[in-house]
């Protein structure tokens, strides 16, 4: 072998390494830097809870934390600042008073720790129309148990499968904004319980029935999810409720 055809092949080499190193750049570039703990907490307790029928009079979307729901908020703050500690964090909340309140009462716990909020539409209550009225919200309600959460669809409002398809194009965005670099290390969702159970029903592709058999999470209940030790699943520490057996 001449010197003149090592130094082509050389160069060769040296190219191919040279593109070897590119590729590994660009797939680092673009790979998600998921978070390690993705936490849904309901809001607090609100007007809504203690009166059903405030909603004839008061849009949905404006009904505050009661006292109770303030003091619950304050203390599911707590609890998960232990869980993420010191990391930074990501909130995403529901534009509905009640979720904003009760993350005004989250965030007193996190004093001293580097957090960022987005207000994301996408999560809010299931749409039950605007102002409703008591013998229409008993006959809605009759005819939901029967029929099934996910698909009855309420009159002028929304069916669980609409909120499903919502929750979906909100799970592109969460997966787009991993994919930044200094991405936080927790993420936290204060949302609604029948939104809550819709997400984990899109993120671990539970049948409709399991779904249904799922009961609503209490105010402040929360689910956390931690990411597996290989960065590629996530599992529901904190499993939900049945108030019946999937079938």
């Amino acid at each position: 072998m001449t010197d003149s055809l090592k130094k082509e092949i050389q160069a060769l080499q040296n190219q191919i390494d040279g593109l070897k190193k590119e590729l590994i750049d660009l797939k680092e570039k673009h790979q998600m830097h998921r978070p390690r703990c993705i936490i849904l907490v309901r809001h607090g307790q609100s007007e809504g809870n203690i009166d059903p029928l405030i909603t004839c009079s008061k849009p949905d979307h404006s009904l505050s934390l009661t006292e109770t729901g303030k003091e619950q908020a304050n203390q599911v703050g707590k609890t998960l600042r232990s869980i993420t500690g010191d990391e930074p964090v990501q909130f995403y909340l529901s534009p509905y008073t009640r979720a904003r309140q009760t993350l005004e009462e989250i965030v007193k716990s996190y004093d001293g720790v580097q957090y960022h909020q987005i207000e994301e539409p996408r999560i809010r209550e299931q749409d039950w129309g605007n102002l409703q009225q008591k013998d229409v919200i008993d006959l809605v309600k009759k005819q939901r148990s029967h029929f099934g959460h996910f698909f009855f669809r309420i009159p002028d409002g929304e069916s669980g499968s609409d909120v499903y398809d919502r929750v979906s194009t909100f799970m592109e965005t969460l997966h787009r904004d991993f994919k930044q670099s200094d991405f936080p290390r927790n993420v936290i969702i204060v949302t609604h319980g029948l939104t809550m159970r819709l997400f984990l029903m899109r993120w671990f592709h539970w049948p409709v029935e399991y779904f249904e058999s799922l009961a609503n999470p209490e105010n402040c209940e929360y689910a956390v999810m931690d990411l597996s030790s290989n960065s590629k699943h996530y599992s529901l520490r904190t499993p939900l409720r049945s108030w019946k057996s999937a079938s």
